[in-house]
Formats: structure tokens, C-alpha cells, sequence
């Protein structure tokens, strides 16, 4: 049986889950909504404040979608209720970056501004203090979303391994190569 699947998970307060006939679950928060479709053999029972993924047999299918839903409603919970950050530090001599609205500027050593214009439910922040290196602040309710948007900036000017120049998560630890040896 699924390890993470039969884990019930617990309504915080302020938090509502609406099943619909057509498998839709809706959960809904102080911070938002958001809706997750199930699959139709997955079944979703909310019983005394908490949520109950159950699957009908044992085929390999049903246990992996089991953990999988199971998963994402978590996911979706904490969502609506705290929210997700993901902070990336932009390092690098001339590395900028500036937010107008939900437009993103980032200036990362090319001959060229990266302009990327950012989803309705993300909010973004951009912080340059004096003496350190601009940090990019990612917040939302969907978890999915605001990793894949994390992941397109990263990609834009990933770190690379001997100087460590690039964009990378805040606390992120690289692996860093030592440079040339020097000849006799």
C-alpha cells in the first residue's frame, strides 16, 4: 500500500474542500482557490476535518495515482492557507534585475535584457541592497506553477561551476571545480 496514499491530510482552519460529481476537488483558503481534476478511479472523502484519498484495487496504476493526488491535494491545502516563496540570487558583476508589475527585467551579462512576463498568480519581488547580489522573490498559492516559473528564470543563466555565476536558489550549495593548475 502506498506509504504517502493512506495518509490522511488535516483541514487547517479556514480551509474547505468541495468534492464535485465530476471529480473536481476545490479547495478553497484564505489566500485563494485553486481546483485539482482527479482521476475517476481515485476516490476523495472528506470525514471529521480531514481528507481521505482511497483507490478501488492494488494495479500498479491505482497505487501510483493514489500517492499522486494524494500529493497534490496536500500540496494545494498548504497553498491556500500559507502560500509558497521561492527566492533566487542572481550572482554575478552587472547582474540586475527590476520589476514593473507583472513584467520581469533581468540583466544578466548579455548583450540583451531577458524580459519575462510573469503569470496573474505569482507576485514578484526584486531586492538589490548595496554590496550584495539582487535576489528575486516568487510568491503564490500553486506549488506546480511557481516551480516551473522558478525553474525558467534558473535556466535563463544557470550557475556554472568554477566562479559560480549565474542564478541560483538562496541557500542552494553548488559544487564548485577548481580552476587550472598552474603549469612548472
Amino acid at each position: 500500500m502506498s506509504r504517502i496514499g493512506k495518509l490522511p491530510i488535516t483541514l487547517p482552519a479556514g480551509v474547505s474542500i468541495t468534492v464535485h460529481p465530476d471529480n473536481r476537488v476545490e479547495v478553497k483558503g484564505p489566500l485563494g482557490t485553486l481546483n485539482q481534476m482527479v482521476d475517476p478511479d481515485i476516490q476523495v472523502k472528506v470525514e471529521e476535518g480531514q481528507i481521505i484519498v482511497s483507490r478501488p484495487t492494488d494495479q500498479k496504476r491505482h497505487r501510483s495515482l493514489h500517492g499522486l493526488y494524494r500529493s497534490l491535494i496536500h500540496n494545494m491545502v498548504i497553498g491556500v492557507s500559507k502560500g509558497y516563496e521561492i527566492k533566487q540570487e542572481l550572482v554575478g558583476v552587472g547582474y540586475k534585475a527590476t520589476v514593473e508589475g507583472q513584467i520581469l527585467e533581468l540583466h544578466l551579462g548579455f548583450s540583451h535584457p531577458y524580459v519575462i512576463q510573469l503569470p496573474e498568480e505569482i507576485s514578484v519581488q526584486a531586492v538589490t541592497e548595496r554590496r550584495s547580489n539582487p535576489i528575486v522573490t516568487l510568491k503564490s498559492i500553486d506549488k506546480q506553477l511557481i516551480g516551473q516559473v522558478a525553474a525558467k528564470i534558473r535556466s535563463l543563466r544557470p550557475p556554472e561551476p568554477y566562479k559560480g555565476k549565474g542564478i541560483k536558489f538562496v541557500n542552494e550549495v553548488l559544487r564548485r571545480k577548481a580552476g587550472k593548475a598552474a603549469g612548472s
